[in-house]
Parts: C-alpha cells; sequence; structure tokens
C-alpha cells in the first residue's frame, strides 16, 4: 500500500478536526534516539489531550494514507520511535495524556493514561503505599505507553516480571480510529482472544495504546542491598540459587555487574564513589524485597557467611542506609551512561537460559579475542538471563577506527546467541534496527501470523512502518 506524506492538506485537516494545542512544532527532540543512530523526520507532531483526539488524529492519517509514528518518551534503543526515510509521517506523542486515573489500593492496581512518566507512576502509587516494580535506567523521562508498546524488562523482572505480566487490561485506539476499551480490573477473564497482549510489545505497529490498568504490589516491609565480588557468571549463579533458597521469591533484583563496567565508569564519570579499591572481574548487586519479621542486613550477611564458605564470593558491601543503597544502584544504572560516552562499537541485548549465561560469555569473548583490538562491557539482570553485552574500541582508540565492524560483531554475537538458544532481543524490543534478526532467526511460521496480524489490524500499513516488520 502507497503512502502519502504529511502536506499542507492534511496539516489543515488536522487543524479544523482538533484543538490548537494538539499541534505542536517539530522541535528536534523528537527526531532524535538515544544512541545516535538514526535522525528521524516528522511532517506534523500531534499530540493529543484525550482519547478521543487521538481517535480523530488516527482516523485522519488512515484516510489520507499518511503513515503514524506513536511517540512517548524517546527514550527507545531500537528505533522504533523515528523514521528516518519514506514519506514524512505524523508523529503522535502521547505527552499530554499523563492522568493517573483512579489507583485502587485495596485491589493492588492503577489505571493510568500512557504519556504518565514512570518516575511519577512509582510516586503516585508510593503515596497509597503501593508499588509498581517496573524499573528502568530513563525511569524518569520514559512514559507508560511506550514501556507497554516495548514490554520493557528492566531491574526488576526477576520477581515481578515484564510489562506484560505488570497489565491487567489497556484502553488503545486502532488505526481507522476505533477505540478498544478492555481496562478491566479483574485478575481473571477468559472471554476470548488476548489482544491485551497483542498490542503490548507491538511497538506502535498495530495501534496507539491510551491508556492501561497495572498491577501493583505491596511495599515490602524491609529491603535489603548489597554489591557482591564474585569468582565468576557461574558463581553468580550458584549465589541467586543459594539467595532463592534461603528467602525464596524475595530477591528482587540480580544484577550482574563486570570489571570493565566499573572501570569505564572510572573513566568517565571519576568522581563517581566506588566500593571497592580495585575493579573485580565480576560482581553482583543482589536486592532482597523482605516480609516483617526478617532484618535485610542480617539476612545479606548470613548469605555472604554460606556463599563465602562455598567459595562463591571473596569482598562485598551491604548497605547500611537509604543513600547507601541508592549509591550501589546509581553504579548500576549509571552503566549506560558510560557506554555511551565511551562509544559502542556494536551493543546486544540478548537473553539466554540461565545456565547457558556463563558458557555463552566464555564463547563470546573467545571469538572476540581472535577478531581484533576490543573491550567488552557484560552486564545485565542475570536473573532472568538478560545480557547486554557490549563491544568497545580498545583503549585509545575510537569507534571510527572500525569501519564496517558494527554489522559483523552483531551478526557473530547473535549467531552464537542464536546457536545456544537465546533471543537477539530480550527487552528494547525489535523496532528497526532489528528487523533483518527478526526475518533471520525468526519462526517462518511466527512471522507469517505476524505479518497476517498486521494486515487485519492495519490494513492500509499506516501503523510505524518499518518498525519490527520490514515492508
Amino acid at each position: 500500500m502507497m503512502l502519502n506524506p504529511v502536506d499542507d492538506s492534511f496539516r489543515a485537516t488536522l487543524a479544523r478536526l482538533l484543538p490548537d494545542r494538539a499541534l505542536r512544532p517539530v522541535a528536534p527532540h523528537y527526531l532524535e534516539e538515544p544512541r545516535g543512530k538514526w535522525h528521524g523526520q516528522a511532517g506534523v507532531v500531534v499530540a493529543p489531550a484525550s482519547v478521543e483526539e487521538v481517535s480523530v488524529a488516527l482516523a485522519a492519517a488512515n484516510d489520507a494514507r499518511v503513515p503514524v509514528v506513536p511517540y512517548g518518551g524517546g527514550t527507545g534503543l531500537v528505533g522504533a520511535q523515528v523514521m528516518p526515510d519514506g514519506p514524512a509521517p505524523m508523529l503522535l506523542s502521547l505527552e499530554r495524556m499523563t492522568a493517573i486515573r483512579a489507583i485502587h489500593p485495596r485491589e493492588n492496581l492503577a489505571i493510568v493514561e500512557a504519556g504518565a512518566i514512570l518516575s511519577d507512576i512509582h510516586d503516585a502509587v508510593a503515596r497509597e503505599n503501593r508499588l509498581f516494580p517496573l524499573s528502568i535506567a530513563a525511569k524518569g523521562s520514559a512514559r507508560i505507553g511506550g514501556n507497554l508498546a516495548t514490554n520493557a524488562g528492566g531491574v526488576n523482572v526477576l520477581r515481578y516480571g515484564n510489562t506484560r505480566e505488570l497489565c491487567l487490561g489497556i484502553e488503545a485506539v486502532l488505526p481507522d480510529g476505533r477505540v478498544m476499551n478492555t481496562l478491566s480490573r479483574l485478575r481473571k477473564d477468559n472471554t476470548g482472544y488476548d489482544l491485551r497482549d497483542l498490542l503490548i510489545g507491538s511497538e506502535g505497529t498495530l495501534g496507539v495504546i491510551t491508556a492501561a490498568t497495572l498491577k501493583l504490589a505491596p511495599v515490602p516491609a524491609a529491603t535489603g542491598t548489597a554489591l557482591l565480588v564474585v569468582e565468576s557468571p557461574a558463581a553468580a549463579l550458584d549465589l541467586l540459587a543459594m539467595a532463592r533458597e534461603r528467602v525464596g521469591e524475595s530477591v528482587s533484583a540480580f544484577e550482574l555487574i563486570s570489571g570493565a563496567g566499573l572501570g569505564f565508569l572510572r573513566e568517565v564519570m571519576p568522581e563517581m564513589r566506588q566500593p571497592f579499591a580495585d575493579d573485580p572481574d565480576w560482581c553482583v548487586l543482589v536486592e532482597l524485597g523482605l516480609p516483617r519479621g526478617l532484618d535485610p542486613a542480617e539476612t545479606l550477611e548470613a548469605l555472604f557467611a554460606e556463599a563465602l564458605e562455598a567459595g562463591l564470593v571473596s569482598d562485598g558491601t551491604i548497605a547500611q542506609s537509604l543513600a547507601q543503597r541508592d549509591a550501589l544502584w546509581e553504579l548500576r544504572e549509571q552503566l549506560p551512561e558510560a557506554n555511551r560516552r565511551i562509544g559502542s562499537i556494536s551493543s546486544h541485548d540478548i537473553s539466554l537460559p540461565l545456565s547457558e549465561v556463563p558458557g555463552f560469555i566464555t564463547r563470546a569473548d573467545a571469538a572476540l579475542s581472535g577478531l581484533g583490538d576490543f573491550r567488552t562491557n557484560c552486564f545485565g539482570h542475570l536473573g532472568d538471563g538478560n545480557l547486554h553485552y557490549n563491544v568497545f574500541p580498545g583503549r585509545g582508540r575510537s569507534r571510527d577506527d572500525y569501519p564496517g565492524a558494527g554489522e559483523k560483531l552483531q551478526r557473530l554475537i547473535h549467531d552464537i546467541t542464536a546457536d545456544m538458544g537465546g533471543s537477539f532481543s530480550a527487552e528494547h524490543g525489535v523496532g528497526r534496527l532489528k528487523t533483518g534478526d527478526l526475518e533471520r532467526y525468526g519462526d517462518p511460521v511466527k512471522l507469517a501470523l505476524m505479518r497476517q496480524i498486521k494486515q487485519v489490524f492495519d490494513p492500509n500499513g499506516i501503523m510505524n512502518p518499518g518498525a519490527v516488520l520490514r515492508g
């Protein structure tokens, strides 16, 4: 289906149908993405204030065969929020739809609009002594609609699950302007196909999520955080098993951090205080959310003592205050920024069966060692098998010294991942960056069904063309 660019006639149509405040200037921040891989385009920016205005805008685009790029907080890392080529699209921003419509503490749920910033949701439910468990480094700017569109993961997946598992229902506008309202507060509802889960993770290619019913959790009575030095990734997995044997599902987060990552922080953020004088090869950031009656420091000290005796750990620090906890988490959350400043040649968001993680790291490191002068920073959410395995220039060099290496390295790492039963996309999505990977590694029957579903939802192909599925 041929699509048309935004033109003066289409802008006039929008101006007639929508309030003046819904039409925004095409500011540069709408056309950028965090890693600078693409620069987008837009013929018009529409920022609706209601689901009705979203419906009007999408129906107009569908009638005119104008492509639409949904836009949340712009924090995505696979290019789904920018359209670098093709006919100039309508960029649909949810920035004005920020309402927390309702919080039901007894039911452990909240109904929020898609433009709500993740940290604002955290603050709103905290006032009701509740927790929304999704937590990512970009929580201060990421919007929940984008989190839902990408099925975001983050540090608490181990205990609470991905965004899809934290959502009971959605309100969404389909490409022709119809509104699907499944903002259910029900935990059980076996009434046909689960269209909610089709739109979650679809990266704006099937419709636009405008609101969601989110699952909340009680705030743990006590929280304990520790950074523990482990002998190896295999020892880290054994430590995770030991922790879960002690406290069950009270392990909220279990993050693997490499010495290379800590070294990057020293290199680009020397002002940041670190707990170890010398960077260990590997460490894990462990967080426990405990019920009443358990002391977090004592629990972590007992875990450390058992792990030390078993030869799994050799050193560590246990946070004794909220400030110390925040400082440990700051180390983890600044790793992506350190990566950005160093400048990666190739970045990878992969997942593996847990028992395959140590073998993958060994195999990938060996493969890279024979190809040239590279550094790696491997870190991630070890408890759910999600690694960020990133390749960087050798010390004193820049990525400009490695022309053409990015695609070759990505193919190498993704081939190893696939061979070990893993996925080339764990939590960032497919976007425009990984459409080729989806075709290369995806099951052909699944791909065929995805194309058929796209045709049913979006027969004119206006929704985020070029993202997830190649045209």
